[in-house]
């Protein structure tokens, strides 16, 4: 997988899945800006981002090849708790914040040496497999789905525009929710290959849409899942 002085834009780089890809894709010999809301904790230069913000700004260089967006939410509650605010967040930084960064972004990847630039979003298997207390992430990252297919078909030919719904993944995020040893085994067993995704192996799917292997591929919704959207064992 060649990505070598490929300009790569990475949205959300300080932890988790997307400090993984950042680590995969520079060994690779991409060249990376890396904006994040914790900037100032980064142990690499990053600038900062607030995907709650609608004025937030990003300095980017004269041309990118890819844009990879990473900020999401873990926010699980009955729907009778749901308030207003947890919907408007979960969409600001779930939805909003990805609009923004390619509305940011998109003169610089117009300019893009290749006639292979893309954008990859994340959604999530709650968005299409329907799950007790997930009412507000399922509806947000089902928008992004709605949106990655929309802006697929606006720019092609010349801008490929894919997403990731990964299932449960062991990142600071989902700390939470696998927090014990008998919760991470519950979390494992519900899925047909019996445990929870790596972030690693989010990376290594993400650096594939943004490199020419997958050069005849857009609009696509790619479920990362163990199997969980799409298979069940008796």
């Amino acid at each position: 997988m060649n990505l070598t002085d490929h300009q790569i834009l990475i949205v959300g780089g300080g932890s988790g899945i997307g400090r993984a890809t950042k680590e995969f894709l520079e060994g690779r010999g991409a060249k990376l800006t890396v904006a994040t809301r914790s900037a100032e904790q980064c142990d690499f230069a990053a600038q900062p981002f607030d995907a709650t913000d609608p004025d937030a700004a990003l300095n980017l260089p004269e041309r990118l090849d890819s844009v990879i967006y990473f900020p999401g939410t873990i926010n699980l509650k009955p729907f009778n708790r749901l308030g207003m605010d947890d919907f408007t967040n979960d969409f600001q930084i779930n939805l909003l914040g990805a609009v923004r960064v390619i509305q940011l972004a998109l003169p610089a990847l117009k300019r893009s040496a290749s006639d292979n630039a893309s954008i990859t979003l994340f959604s999530s298997v709650a968005a299409t497999t329907g799950m007790p207390f997930h009412a507000s992430i399922a509806s947000s990252k089902a928008a992004v789905e709605g949106l990655t297919r929309s802006l697929a078909a606006e720019f092609a030919p010349r801008i490929r525009v894919n997403a990731i719904a990964p299932s449960l993944t062991d990142t600071p995020l989902a700390s939470q929710i696998i927090s014990s040893g008998e919760a991470r085994e519950a979390a494992a067993n519900r899925h047909p290959l019996k445990r929870i995704g790596a972030p690693e192996e989010l990376a290594e799917m993400v650096a594939f849409l943004a490199s020419d292997a997958s050069r005849f591929i857009t609009g696509q919704i790619f479920g990362v899942d163990g199997g969980l959207s799409s298979i069940r064992k008796f």
